[in-house]
C-alpha cells in the first residue's frame, strides 16, 4: 500500500467504479441496487461531481489499480438539505482490510471540512459491522434505524443511519 494515491474521480474511472459496484450489487446486501449497471446507466451519478464543493469522488489507486471510491451527494434535492450531505465508500473485494477505507474516507471527509457542509450522513445497511466500525472511527454516530427498509435475495434487510457533525 506505499503506492496508494487518492484523486479525485475522473471519466477515465468510470468502468472501474461501475466494476467495484457491480460486485456488491450481485454479492451482498450493502447496496438495495439490485440490477447490476453499465457505464453508461452510471454516468449522470458520475456527472454531479466536482474536484471541489461538497459532491465529491475520490479514487484510491494502489499501482495502476483503482482499489476503491468514496462519494459525498446530495441528502435529499430541497434547498434546505443543502449544507448535508449522504457518504459512501467502496473498496475493491480484494483490497478490503488494508486500511485503504480508513485513508480514504478520512481524505473525503477532511475536504468536506472545508466546505460548507453542516453534517454527512451514512446509511448502513445491516448488519455489517465493518462498515459501523469504520464510520464510527471516523466520528459518525447511529442516529436511527429503518427496520426492514428493503427487500434484497428474499430477504428485508435495516438500514442503520449514522451521522458526522461538522459544525
Amino acid at each position: 500500500m506505499a503506492t496508494l494515491v487518492i484523486r479525485p474521480g475522473e471519466e477515465r474511472d468510470l468502468e472501474e467504479i461501475v466494476r467495484i459496484l457491480n460486485h456488491y450489487i450481485a454479492t451482498s446486501h450493502v447496496t438495495f441496487d439490485t440490477v447490476p449497471f453499465d457505464s453508461e446507466a452510471r454516468r449522470a451519478w458520475f456527472e454531479q461531481f466536482d474536484t471541489a464543493g461538497r459532491y465529491r469522488l475520490l479514487i484510491a489507486e494502489d499501482g495502476p489499480a483503482i482499489v476503491g471510491y468514496a462519494a459525498s451527494t446530495a441528502l435529499r434535492p430541497k434547498a434546505a438539505y443543502l449544507p448535508s450531505v449522504e457518504t459512501s465508500i467502496y473498496l475493491d473485494p480484494d483490497h478490503t482490510g488494508r486500511g485503504i477505507g480508513i485513508r480514504l474516507y478520512r481524505t473525503l471527509l477532511d475536504a468536506l471540512g472545508r466546505e460548507d457542509v453542516h453534517r454527512a450522513y451514512a446509511g448502513i445497511a445491516l448488519p455489517n459491522p465493518g462498515s459501523v466500525a469504520l464510520h464510527e472511527a471516523l466520528g459518525f454516530q447511529q442516529v436511527g434505524t429503518f427496520d426492514e427498509a428493503g427487500r434484497k435475495f428474499d430477504r428485508y434487510w435495516s438500514i442503520g443511519w449514522w451521522e458526522r457533525r461538522f459544525a
